[in-house]
């Protein structure tokens, strides 16, 4: 994104896997194709083929064990699919690497799973044994399967690149979403629970003056939304002054979970540089009239 087109980035909350943020300074077409991008366009590593033995499978003890499973293979391999998985965003896309689409260390990491029942097989289960082995999944308690006595679940999987506008399974992405700044001046004579509602959403005041007290809903506590909610409606029905709100539409409050496979502060960088590339490609896309 132009650095000419955004003013500043203001990050109110940020974990692992959460992120909430501000950016001002644009326009609601940049911030939608921003929130597109977060959706759709940040490349992520997922299981795209799973290959099953079947028949009868042997331990080290010699026992016997049979590969059918409770479940069509169709279905085990559609979760194993979407599994997160904790991806290098340095890896390339298969069909832009070296190895020609053949499937090497950079483009390419190679898992397996050799469970045998009674038990659950878990995520955890997917080890991997190609290319780069720290690529784990993300949370190793996702069931897949459960395996009955003398059953067994046998599987080789490769993971590659790819977007969320191929698959929901590369989609690194949830909840997200962005509204405008907003501020409500309380006035102060009509409604007296502003005091202990400063005390307790310090963080969200505004500005304060003798005869009313401004909060902001930018970091949407819900004691607070509560509190204005009950102004609002108390001004109906005891016809006093509502809280007066006012928006600024240049900035807005973006929020967004990921699904662990990359951090939501390294999501957010690869979506930001990706949102140009989006534009440029859309821009030399257009066709000028004769």
């Amino acid at each position: 994104m132009p650095a000419s087109q955004v003013e500043k980035i203001k990050i109110y909350n940020i974990s692992n896997n959460f992120i909430r943020f501000e950016i001002s300074n644009i326009t609601e077409g940049v911030a939608n194709a921003l929130r597109r991008t977060l959706i759709n366009d940040i490349p992520k590593l997922a299981i795209d083929k799973v290959v099953f033995r079947h028949g009868q499978i042997r331990d080290s003890l010699g026992n016997v064990f049979d590969s059918s499973l409770p479940l069509f293979d169709e279905m085990v391999a559609h979760r194993i699919g979407l599994i997160p998985i904790i991806t290098d965003s340095k890896m390339n896309f298969r069909d832009e690497c070296t190895c020609e689409g053949r499937g090497c260390a950079l483009c390419t990491v190679s898992y397996s799973i050799d469970k045998t029942g009674p038990g659950e097989v878990y995520s955890g289960d997917l080890v991997p044994f190609t290319g780069n082995v720290d690529l784990v999944p993300a949370d190793p308690l996702i069931p897949i399967v459960k395996l009955g006595p003398k059953q067994a679940l046998l599987i080789t999987a490769e993971a590659t690149m790819g977007t969320g506008k191929q698959h929901s399974k590369w989609q690194v992405t949830s909840g997200v979403s962005y509204k405008y700044h907003r501020e409500f001046a309380v006035s102060k004579e009509d409604y007296k629970e502003w005091v202990s509602a400063k005390e307790k959403f310090s963080e969200s005041v505004v500005s304060e003056n003798g005869s009313s007290i401004t909060f902001t809903d930018d970091f949407q506590q819900p004691g607070l939304m509560r509190f204005l909610y009950t102004c609002i409606h108390m001004s109906k029905v005891n016809e006093t002054k509502a809280p007066a709100q006012k928006e600024d539409r240049s900035r807005f409050i973006f929020k967004f979970e990921t699904d662990g496979s990359l951090s939501s502060r390294e999501t957010l960088e690869i979506a930001l540089a990706r949102l140009p590339i989006r534009l440029t490609t859309l821009h030399e896309s257009m066709v000028t009239p004769d």
